[in-house]
């Protein structure tokens, strides 16, 4: 079987809490972990996209509209569904890993870093597809 869900790779979430929502694959378990006996895959979504902002908006509600909720997990594949579009990983790699899953603290200061990251990436308008909620 050909591997998919290759890092940096953008999937759709099907089931669960965060069913609808983007996420993009950081690394892949083919064979499963001891933990996650069963293919699966760590990934950073978003949660909540940025809101839509207009030219008429001033700085401040500028700001607070572009904000990017994130979250970080660990999804079966049978729960992803891949997209044609990918995302560079610049500092997503080393920010997240089976590890930072493990200990709540850890999570949350890898939740800080994956939503400045994010922010940034939005800010300076590339993967426009990635930020904008999904309408069906």
């Amino acid at each position: 079987m050909p591997k998919i869900y290759k890092p940096g790779k953008v999937a759709v979430v099907l089931q669960g809490r965060f069913a609808g929502k983007k996420v993009v694959v950081i690394k892949q378990y083919d064979e499963g972990t001891r933990e996650h006996p069963f293919p699966h895959a760590i990934v950073a979504g978003i949660e909540r996209e940025p809101r839509k902002v207009t030219k008429g908006m001033g700085a401040k509600k500028l700001a607070q509209r572009s904000k990017v909720k994130p979250f970080v997990k660990a999804f079966n594949y049978h729960h992803l569904l891949p997209t044609r579009y990918a995302l560079e990983l610049e500092g997503l790699k080393g920010t997240v890993s089976p590890e930072t899953l493990r200990e709540p603290s850890q999570k949350e200061d890898a939740k800080k870093v994956v939503k400045k990251l994010f922010e940034e990436r939005y800010a300076s308008g590339k993967s426009r597809y990635f930020f904008q909620a999904l309408r069906f």
